[in-house]
C-alpha cells in the first residue's frame, strides 16, 4: 500500500506520516529530509543556490538514503550520518530554494519511487508532490492543510522545545515565504492531488486528525477488497 500525504509546511504532514507508517507497519519516507541532504551538499561544496546546473549536478552524483523506521529515521549523504545537520534553519531555508530546481526535482523523484516500491509492506510518503507527481495512483492520498497563524504556532513551539531562537513573527513569515514559493514554482507546484482526501488540521488535534486518515485508510481497503 502506498498512502501519499501532501500539504504546505507545518501542517502535520510529518508527525501524522510517522504515526501512520507505525500503525500499519508501514516505511516512512520523509521527502523533505530529502531535499535537505541534497542542500546541505550544495552548502557545504559552496555552490551558489542560484547555480541551478551546478546545484543538480552535485546532488544528481550525491549518495541520499533514508533508512530506519519511523520513530529512528537516519539520513545519509555519502555514506556521513547527517540526521540532526539537515534540521538547522540555514539548511532548511536552502532546501526550499534547491527543492524549485527542476532536475533536482527529477532525480529526486526518481529516488522516492525507488524506496517506495522497494518497501516490503507498502509506504507512507509525505510531501509537496507526492499524490500529484512522484505516486499519482497512490492507494491513499491525503491534503493536510491549515491556516498560516495556526501553522505558524505549532512550529514556533517545536522550534522552542527544540531550544532554537526565534518569534512567532519571524516563524510566521517564513511560512508565509514558503507557501509562496511552493504554490508559484513552475515545476511540480503545490496543488490539491486529484482523488485527495482534504483535511484542515487548523482546529483539530493530532489524534483527531489522525483517527480521520485511519478512517479513510479503512474505507479504501474495504472498497479495494
Amino acid at each position: 500500500m502506498i498512502i501519499a500525504i501532501d500539504g504546505p509546511s507545518g501542517a502535520g504532514k510529518s508527525t501524522l506520516g510517522k504515526m501512520l507508517a507505525r500503525e500499519l507497519d508501514l516505511l516512512y519516507l520523509d521527502t523533505g529530509a530529502m531535499y535537505r541532504a541534497g542542500a546541505l551538499a550544495v552548502l557545504r561544496a559552496g555552490i551558489p543556490l542560484e547555480d541551478e546546473v551546478g546545484v543538480a549536478d552535485l546532488i544528481k552524483s550525491s549518495a541520499i538514503e533514508l533508512t530506519g523506521n519511523a520513530e529512528n529515521q537516519r539520513v545519509s549523504l555519502d555514506g556521513a550520518n547527517v540526521t540532526a545537520e539537515i534540521r538547522t534553519l540555514e539548511v532548511a531555508q536552502a532546501a526550499s530554494r534547491v527543492s524549485t530546481n527542476s532536475a533536482v526535482r527529477r532525480r529526486m523523484v526518481e529516488l522516492q519511487r525507488q524506496m517506495g516500491r522497494k518497501a516490503p509492506n507498502g509506504c507512507v510518503l509525505e510531501g509537496r508532490d507526492i499524490g500529484s507527481v512522484v505516486f499519482p495512483n497512490a492507494d491513499v492520498k491525503f491534503f493536510l492543510t491549515a491556516e498560516p497563524a495556526a501553522r505558524a504556532r505549532r512550529r514556533f513551539e517545536e522550534d522552542k522545545a527544540k531550544g532554537r531562537e526565534t518569534t512567532y513573527e519571524q516563524t510566521l513569515a517564513e511560512i508565509n515565504e514558503r507557501d509562496e514559493r511552493d504554490v508559484s514554482r513552475d515545476d511540480s507546484p503545490l496543488q490539491i492531488p486529484e482523488g485527495a482526501e482534504v483535511i484542515d488540521t487548523s482546529e483539530l488535534d493530532l489524534n483527531e486528525v489522525f483517527e480521520q486518515m485511519l478512517s479513510v485508510i479503512r474505507e479504501r481497503k474495504s472498497a479495494a477488497a
